[in-house]
């Protein structure tokens, strides 16, 4: 029989080899976990009975969830988005966090840590957001200390040496770690690599669209994350760029953008792609943006004429 017994001279749990090689490949501790009980739970189980049995918040189970239908290990629909943290946030009283404080170690220690990186002392609402990130979203105490110095770090990029996020801030991008899964150290070490990567990689994108060594502003990340999400490397867009200042004498991201668009559109990734796809179609007008640019009347008027 293909598979192992979890359990010996009790009901048992039969996992075949290519659900464990999934789950393993995956390295989703939580989505193994999850994926244990529901087939533990063979009468069938609610999400309510999950969140008691695992005490997951609603995002962890849902991230959980998600992962395992990535795997292709359950076939339930995707829930709807997690709302914002001003819709789900709970409140503490300061007797909640003060019974929070004394009976709950690593909270207790995490305090400290996040006021040393900080530079300040906590307020109580700023105790209420790690209360809500550690109790309500079950993010352990040393995820939150990475989510903490990540945030940390942002800031710094963005706006400069010794800059400070608020915890709000921090409270959003902990809800974003919640809605990925990211409930271990293995987790939010393997996001935070990606996303170092991300962030060194931009500079690349930057120089060929001619703007240096500076950070892109949040417009312009958004333009670059979605072309390295959708597989261009930065010599597909400097080929992009050189056809956007041959038609626009400057640059105009939603043309350029427009271009990539086509391309991808077309199957076109690479230098090579595009060069040889360019050259076995006939000429193509040349691509709009995202939005079409207001055209001057008495030219269009000239141009149908």
């Amino acid at each position: 029989m293909s598979g192992y017994i979890l359990r010996e001279n009790d009901p048992s749990i039969v996992l075949t080899a290519d659900q464990v090689d999934r789950l393993v490949k995956n390295g989703d501790g939580d989505a193994a976990l999850l994926y244990l009980l529901l087939m533990r739970a063979d009468r069938g189980i609610t999400e309510q009975e999950l969140q008691s049995r695992l005490r997951w918040s609603q995002l962890r189970l849902n991230a959980a969830e998600t992962g395992l239908q990535r795997l292709g290990l359950i076939q339930r629909p995707a829930e709807t988005p997690p709302p914002a943290p001003a819709e789900e946030r709970p409140v503490y009283s300061a007797q909640d966090l003060a019974a929070l404080l004394e009976d709950d170690r690593s909270f207790r220690m995490l305090i400290p840590q996040v006021e040393e990186k900080l530079g300040r002392k906590l307020k109580t609402a700023d105790l209420q957001v790690l209360a809500g990130l550690y109790d309500d979203l079950s993010m352990p105490a040393d995820v939150i200390y990475l989510l903490v110095n990540h945030c940390i770090t942002r800031s710094e990029e963005r706006y400069g040496p010794g800059r400070r996020p608020t915890l709000r801030q921090i409270e959003k991008e902990g809800y974003y770690w919640a809605s990925q899964g990211l409930f271990d150290q293995d987790s939010a070490a393997r996001y935070l690599k990606t996303w170092r990567d991300r962030q060194q990689g931009q500079s690349a994108y930057m120089q060929v669209l001619g703007l240096g060594q500076r950070r892109p502003v949040a417009s312009e990340e958004k333009y670059i994350s979605d072309w390295m999400d959708k597989g261009f490397p930065p010599e597909t867009v400097a080929l992009a760029y050189d056809k956007t200042i041959f038609y626009k004498k400057q640059l105009e991201w939603r043309y350029l953008n427009g271009i990539l668009r086509r391309w991808h559109e077309n199957g076109w990734h690479t230098p090579e792609e595009v060069q040889q796809g360019d050259a076995g179609k006939p000429a193509q007008p040349s691509p709009k943006p995202d939005k079409p640019d207001q055209d001057n009347p008495r030219m269009e008027k000239y141009m149908k004429w």
